[in-house]
């Protein structure tokens, strides 16, 4: 069972992509809470169901919606006994710890906003963020290099009055499992002015920062449901299903694949709380737990690829998704022949849910962000604001005809002149360049500030990284501008070579023909720079900026 036909106003059986775009529409109830109107209401209705199948590398525990809803209520519990309330912002860097989905549940139910963070940060990341955001708490992992940047930043974070430590206890930290287990397993919403409204906020999330300091995303409480396109569209996950999403829970892309949308459509997610990524051993994840819908970037694909695929059954899988940045032809294609499985990209943002995507009935092309998704009015356009025609590049934008879609953020925290040009004309702008094709499919070519501009020309650092990923001797690469007096810019690649390849001249002069056999000569590269790594923010994305920040100096 699941209750995703009582939030949408139309049939939940769509018989094509024109169908869903036409009639889909989320029905959005008053007051609505994913922890009361989700969580507890499947505890009452069916609590043996399966929510979530959680592992670690020592233990594997099956969690029902009964036991998501009490371990929810004594997390509640313990929080407003530490004086947590409505509004209240907490930091979470649980990784992939179970006690996370609990514990965002009981924020969901006070009206505490939720902060999610990841264990990479250090310690002016943690100051820049206790301050920036107002943290009254943080919930952290047991691991002593977190625990060590966060109690670093305390001389510099006034607003943090608690440090919650999850696993083995700490002196110093409030040890959550012993707290815990003293709390009651009922908890009573909280009525009047206490409880929450659609408007509320509820989460707040830190972009990635590819070109500065990160941005305060804000989202209310009818967020979840615009995950509803997600899941159910998107990633095809299956009542009974089995979700896996890679993401740690420290990312936005947490919430696209590890809770809202595939508990609403009955799904259960599968979450294995991993110390490092090994291509293999999510291989025998996948076998070993009969995943049936998948989802990861590409460069996790990237890596499966790699590894001996055939040496897995991986029949449970129904469905691979992709998202996160734009997906090289070449992954595909190999996924495609080694497995018999397309994968299907998608496109959002921390601001948004899914905004594109290759959805049932389309056939995808390798490398295009899909069609426009349901519930959202999207289109490209030009300087001037006017729509572009289909092959000509342009600024996506979302329009509001009928009001802001579910699942648009609220605003950025704390800085309403950034809210207000994102929202100029009432319309979103979303910052990314794009255009489509004849037959409607969009095309990912970068962030605004990515765009190369040489000759009169524009262009798209993934084309050029697309055709670079084709050679063999390619792990990783980074297309940015550099200053050209006859050109204005010209291209440059900076690549980290796979394993078994040395940075000689030989090479470099195979590279640079080798793409420049296979592209426009505008795109061609004029320079070509080996690299051990490339900068990259803390969730992984390229950091060409500060390529081209060395490059100008």
């Amino acid at each position: 069972m699941n209750f995703l036909k009582d939030y949408l106003q139309n049939d939940i059986d769509f018989s094509s992509y024109e169908d869903i775009k036409k009639n889909f529409k989320i029905k959005v109830p008053e007051n609505f809470n994913f922890a009361y109107d989700i969580v507890d209401r499947y505890a009452k209705e069916a609590p043996e169901k399966l929510a979530m199948l959680w592992i670690d590398d020592k233990e594997e525990r099956r969690f029902n919606f009964k036991e998501i809803s009490l371990l929810t209520n004594r997390a509640a519990n313990f929080l407003t006994s530490m004086g947590i309330k409505k509004g209240d912002a907490i930091m979470l860097i649980l990784r992939r710890r179970w006690e996370f989905w609990p514990i965002l549940l009981a924020m969901h139910k006070i009206g505490a906003v939720a902060v999610p963070a990841t264990n990479q940060l250090v310690k002016k990341d943690i100051e820049y963020r206790t301050n920036a955001a107002d943290i009254k708490m943080i919930i952290c992992v047991d691991e002593e290099n977190i625990s060590a940047e966060v109690e670093k930043a305390m001389p510099d974070s006034p607003t943090v009055k608690h440090l919650v430590r999850v696993g083995a206890p700490k002196e110093g930290w409030i040890d959550f499992a012993k707290e815990f287990e003293k709390q009651s397993e009922s908890f009573t919403r909280p009525s009047g002015d206490a409880d929450t409204q659609n408007s509320d906020i509820m989460l707040r999330y830190f972009t990635s920062g590819t070109s500065g300091y990160p941005k305060m995303v804000q989202h209310n409480f009818a967020y979840p449901l615009g995950h509803i396109t997600t899941a159910k569209f998107w990633q095809q996950v299956v009542d009974d299903g089995l979700h896996l999403t890679i993401a740690e829970t420290g990312w936005a892309k947490a919430m696209w694949g590890k809770l809202y949308g595939q508990w609403i459509c009955g799904s259960a997610v599968f979450v294995y709380d991993m110390m490092s990524f090994k291509p293999y051993v999510i291989l025998q994840k996948i076998q070993n737990y009969r995943i049936t819908t998948f989802c990861a970037p590409p460069t996790v694909y990237r890596y499966l690829i790699r590894s001996k695929l055939d040496s897995y059954d991986l029949s449970s899988l129904k469905h691979c998704v992709t998202a996160g940045e734009a997906l090289n032809p070449e992954v595909y294609n190999k996924f495609y022949e080694m497995t018999g499985i397309r994968m299907y990209e998608g496109y959002g943002q921390t601001e948004t849910t899914l905004l594109a995507g290759n959805f049932a009935d389309m056939t995808p092309k390798p490398g295009s962000m899909g069609k426009p998704g349901p519930g959202y009015d999207m289109d490209i356009v030009n300087a001037d604001g006017k729509p572009c025609k289909a092959g000509e590049v342009g600024s996506i934008v979302l329009y509001f005809k009928e009001g802001k879609p579910v699942g648009v953020f609220s605003g950025y925290y704390k800085d309403q002149e950034l809210t207000d040009k994102a929202f100029e004309g009432g319309i979103y702008h979303t910052g990314d360049t794009a255009y489509f094709d004849e037959d409607g499919y969009y095309w990912f070519i970068g962030r605004d500030d990515d765009l190369i501009k040489t000759s009169g020309y524009r262009v798209s650092p993934f084309e050029v990284e697309s055709i670079f990923q084709q050679h063999p001797a390619c792990l990783e690469c980074a297309v940015t501008g550099i200053p050209d007096k006859h050109r204005g810019q010209a291209v440059k690649a900076t690549v980290v070579l796979a394993q078994g390849y040395e940075p000689t001249e030989e090479l470099r002069i195979e590279m640079l023909t080798f793409v420049k056999e296979r592209s426009a000569v505008y795109k061609h590269p004029r320079e070509l720079e080996f690299v051990k790594e490339l900068p990259k923010t803390i969730s992984g994305k390229i950091r060409r900026v500060e390529i081209r920040n060395k490059d100008n100096v």
